[in-house]
C-alpha cells in the first residue's frame, strides 16, 4: 500500500493550461471545464479557499476565429486574446453558475511584483474576493503585456504567474494541471523506460537536464517553465504538484494525499504537514 501524502491545503491556487481545455481543432473541452468547475466549487463547499489560473485565451480565440495555426504577429496574437479572453470567462461562468458559484476575472501584469502599490492592490483583490466567497480566475494580460529594455509587463509563462499568484496570496498548495502525468526522468514520449518522480526538494542539474521541449501549438509552456515555477514554490516554502488535467477530478486525489503526480516541496515542509 503505497504512502498517503500530508499536505494541510486549506488555500489553493489550481492552474490548468491551454492543452487541457483546447481540442487540437481549437475547440473547446467542455466536459474538462464542467468537471473543472464542479471540483473546484464543491471545494469551495468544503470551505477552501481557491483561486484558479487559466490559460486559454489565444487557443479560445483562435477558434472562434476559424484558425488553425497560431499567428506569430504580436498585434495579431493580442487581438485574438481579447476575443478569446471574454469567450472564455463566458463559458467560465455559466459553468460555475451550474453550481451557484461567483466567478471574478484578474487579468494581471508583470507589475504586480515589480511596483509595491501594484502588488498590494493586486494582493487586497485577492483577499476581498476570497472574503467574498468569489473564485478568481486569473490570466495574463495578453492585450498590455509587452517585454521591453525598462519596461517589463509580460511574464514569461502561466506555469510562472501561477506560481507568483502562489507565493503573493501564500497559499498552501500550487496545482498544475498539465498533458502529462508529472515531471520524468527523461522524456517519456521517446524513451519508454523513462521513469515518473514522485516527489523533487530540489531542482539541481539532473532534474534541469531531464527537463526540455516545448508545449502544444497553443501554449508557451513546457517541462522547463513547470520547472522554474516549482523552483519559486520551493524558494518560498510552499507546496506544487504537477499532474494530468485530462480529468479535473484528479484533484481530490491529490488533496487526498494519493501519490499522483509530482510533489514538489522541501524536507521540511515534509515534516510540518505530518
Amino acid at each position: 500500500m503505497k504512502q498517503l501524502r500530508a499536505l494541510n491545503a486549506q488555500r489553493i491556487v489550481v492552474k490548468v493550461g491551454t492543452s487541457s481545455l483546447i481540442y487540437a481543432n481549437s475547440q473547446l473541452k467542455l466536459r474538462t471545464i464542467s468537471r473543472l468547475a464542479m471540483v473546484l466549487s464543491d471545494l469551495k463547499n468544503q470551505g477552501k479557499e481557491v483561486i484558479l489560473v487559466s490559460s486559454g485565451a489565444i487557443g479560445v480565440g483562435m477558434g472562434k476565429l476559424g484558425l488553425t495555426k497560431r499567428p506569430t504577429a504580436i498585434p495579431d496574437q493580442q487581438a485574438i486574446a481579447a476575443i478569446g479572453q471574454s469567450e472564455l470567462m463566458a463559458v467560465y461562468d455559466r459553468a460555475f453558475a451550474n453550481y451557484d458559484k461567483a466567478v471574478a476575472q484578474m487579468l494581471l501584469t508583470r507589475d504586480v511584483i515589480t511596483y509595491p502599490q501594484s502588488h498590494a492592490n493586486a494582493l487586497n483583490t485577492f483577499e476581498r474576493l476570497l472574503k467574498f466567497n468569489v473564485i478568481p480566475i486569473v490570466n495574463e494580460n495578453d492585450v498590455v503585456s509587452l517585454e521591453e529594455l525598462d519596461h517589463k509587463t509580460k511574464f514569461s509563462d502561466n506555469d510562472q504567474l501561477s506560481a507568483i499568484v502562489t507565493n503573493m496570496v501564500a497559499a498552501d498548495l500550487l496545482i498544475v494541471l498539465s498533458d502529462i502525468d508529472g515531471f520524468y526522468d527523461a522524456n517519456p514520449n521517446n524513451n519508454p523506460a523513462a521513469k515518473l518522480l514522485p516527489e523533487i526538494d530540489q531542482i539541481g542539474p539532473a532534474i534541469l537536464k531531464a527537463a526540455g521541449g516545448h508545449g502544444s501549438q497553443f501554449g508557451t509552456g513546457g517541462m522547463v517553465t513547470k520547472l522554474k515555477a516549482a523552483e519559486r514554490v520551493l524558494a518560498h516554502h510552499q507546496q506544487m504538484v504537477l499532474a494530468n488535467g485530462k480529468d479535473p477530478q484528479i484533484i481530490y486525489q491529490i488533496l487526498a494525499g494519493e501519490p499522483v503526480g509530482t510533489l514538489f516541496r522541501q524536507p521540511n515542509i515534509k515534516e510540518q504537514a505530518q
